[in-house]
């Protein structure tokens, strides 16, 4: 079998990959491990030094990541650069912090000294999506080696080239041969590696569907998950909200990646009053947005990623709108190469149609009106996701107060769009997953924390 690149822009194929096969496979893990036995033991200096190498080759070689990714998945060239200047943060972050993090806790008993301290576990395996093809991957790998763990990867099939350039940028800035490395194999081979057991730990980020399946996996094998899921992010718009500058803001989440995010905002719940005026600001930003080749500068929104997933989320769009959803803006598939789908906004967007219930992964925007308050956070509580969400009001104390107690997701923000930051947690509930990263709670996910009693 064989991993396939293909441009999203052009429908090409321009790189084909063998797949490893399961002796490989097996060797790599046990590389991994062997590795880990001295990794274990390296000091946190002399670990950071790497870390810190690994952000400078990030930011030397953005541009040519960025065309990689632009090429494998369509991201826009100038968010690619973004991309990877935000891995060398993440990098530099746990290069700075990871120490700290891990120092051990001195806790009072009646023992002459009892404490807890943070071992690394050994081998962790990484699951990660092709939509961050760089972030989502070094958002696990910078703490988990910063911890003392090894790594191997199993990268989405269509960004396989992404896979091993992360994986030389480790062996550039220094690290041992095996301690990150790139397992190139389907989906259909996870199971396996997960059974391996050298195999410790395992972290996802992806679907539901994905998740729940690792997560049976590894349930059956005890194995620690961490589950980053999908997501159908709720903005709450109230009242007495600035129309126009929300839109502003919402528009840039929902067109973020072309709408490929699990944290992008999907919809927006908007109290009947300001509806109006907030409709037509969003609709006119959406339309402005500049779709178009990812290679070049001006290009906002490229392809999505692969044109079965333009083909799932047109469907939904049209299921939506059989059901009496409206089309603003947007809802038809271009002539044409390519998987582009233009902007699109759906309002009186009701719970039964898709575009309530399901998670739309591309630049669709669904508008729900309420009539107040409780009803707009009724709304937003009402799905299976608990991502992330967002509130805007002028009232910061009562945006505040909806943010930290009333909405159901793992994080909210108030007057902003929700996004990552590796100096706060990161994580969903319900079916968005378990678990954090990022953050000192990211780091602690993958250690043993360890008691110690000394009579």
């Amino acid at each position: 079998m064989a991993l396939h690149a293909v441009n999203p822009a052009t429908g090409e194929t321009f790189q084909t990959y063998d797949e490893m096969t399961p002796a490989a496979v097996s060797e790599a893990i046990t590389k991994a491990h062997t590795t880990f036995q001295d990794w274990k033991h390296t000091t946190f200096a002399e670990r950071a030094r790497m870390m810190q190498r690994a952000a400078h080759i990030l930011r030397e070689n953005a541009s040519e990541y960025a065309a990689l990714m632009a090429q494998e998945m369509g991201k826009p060239i100038r968010d690619g650069r973004a991309e990877a200047e935000k891995c060398a943060w993440v990098c530099e972050y746990y290069a700075e912090q990871a120490e700290a993090f891990l120092q051990p806790e001195i806790i009072p008993t009646d023992a002459s000294k009892s404490f807890v301290t943070f071992q690394p576990l050994g081998v962790v395996l990484a699951v990660m999506p092709w939509n961050f093809p760089f972030w989502q991957v070094f958002r696990f790998a910078a703490p988990a080696l910063m911890a003392g763990n090894t790594g191997v990867l199993k990268h989405a099939s269509n960004v396989p080239g992404c896979a091993l350039a992360i994986e030389d940028v480790f062996r550039q800035a220094g690290f041992p041969a095996h301690a990150f490395c790139t397992l190139l194999i389907g989906s259909r081979h996870v199971n396996a590696v997960i059974e391996h057991p050298l195999v410790r730990a395992v972290t996802l980020t992806g679907s539901t569907p994905a998740g729940k399946a690792v997560a049976s996996k590894a349930g059956e094998m005890l194995k620690k998950t961490v589950l980053e899921l999908g997501g159908s992010d709720a903005y709450v718009v109230l009242d007495d909200a600035d129309p126009e500058a929300t839109a502003t803001t919402c528009v840039a989440s929902r067109l973020i990646n072309a709408g490929q995010s699990c944290i992008a905002a999907k919809r927006f719940v908007v109290v009947e009053s300001v509806r109006p005026r907030f409709e037509e600001a969003f609709v006119t930003q959406m339309r402005l947005a500049q779709v178009g080749d990812p290679m070049q500068e001006q290009t906002q929104v490229g392809p999505m990623a692969r044109h079965d997933l333009r083909d799932e989320l047109h469907q939904q769009v049209q299921a939506s709108l059989d059901k009496g959803a409206t089309c603003l803006l947007g809802g038809v598939v271009p002539e044409g190469p390519g998987a582009y789908y233009p902007p699109t906004v759906l309002t009186n967007v009701t719970k039964g149609m898709p575009a309530y219930d399901d998670e739309l992964f591309g630049p669709v925007a669904a508008i729900m009106a309420v009539p107040n308050e409780q009803e707009a956070i009724r709304v937003a509580n009402d799905s299976v996701f608990g991502l992330g969400a967002a509130v805007f009001t002028q009232d910061v104390a009562k945006g505040e107060h909806i943010a930290a107690h009333e909405l159901e997701a793992g994080c909210c923000f108030v007057n902003a769009f929700v996004k990552s930051d590796p100096r706060l947690p990161f994580g969903g509930i319900k079916e968005s997953g378990y678990g954090r990263e990022l953050a000192a709670y990211g780091i602690k996910e993958f250690v043993n924390i360890k008691t110690v009693f000394v009579r």
